[in-house]
């Protein structure tokens, strides 16, 4: 009768654990399916404020790359945004960011060893960085050069994943 004794308490804290095994991964699938939902909400969310802020955000992106000093002797005079918006993920943290394809144009600054240089006037690719953050649009006024935005992204593989419209 002991034998069938643990034999039952062997049995019953198996079917124990498979079962305590099953409610929690029934959890993490659905804690999943929820995060992804939340994920598509944020996204929705995010993409109409980046609409509705988005002269706000061109200007702050120009004032902020014109003060980052870069390229060395060169003044940001113009930038023309274009309509299309990229969206990816940074794979690190989860950070949504929206790339921009950018035409910039430089004059070179008095005094900033670019004044020679014929090709100072010459218009450039780029992709301007934004990142949403806690909500919130922000530029640092990051531009990728020479890469429009779907090539920053592919160029940064691995930093960063594409999402899909």
């Amino acid at each position: 009768m002991n034998q069938l004794s643990n034999v039952s308490i062997i049995a019953l804290v198996c079917l124990s654990v498979v079962a305590i095994a099953f409610a929690v991964m029934t959890a993490l699938r659905f804690s999943r399916r929820r995060a992804v939902a939340m994920d598509r909400a944020t996204m929705v969310a995010a993409r109409e404020a980046f609409h509705r802020q988005r002269e706000h955000l061109e200007a702050r992106f120009l004032t902020l790359a014109d003060a980052s000093g870069k390229p060395r002797g060169l003044r940001w005079v113009n930038c023309d945004f274009r309509d299309e918006i990229s969206y990816a993920r940074d794979c690190d943290d989860g950070t949504l960011t929206a790339l921009v394809g950018v035409t910039i144009s430089f004059e070179a600054i008095e005094g900033g060893g670019m004044e020679e240089v014929e090709a100072v006037s010459n218009l450039r690719a780029a992709t301007a960085v934004f990142q949403y953050d806690h909500g919130q649009w922000t530029t640092q006024g990051r531009a990728i050069m020479n890469l429009e935005p779907l090539e920053a992204i592919q160029h940064f593989r691995g930093k960063l994943a594409l999402i899909a419209e």
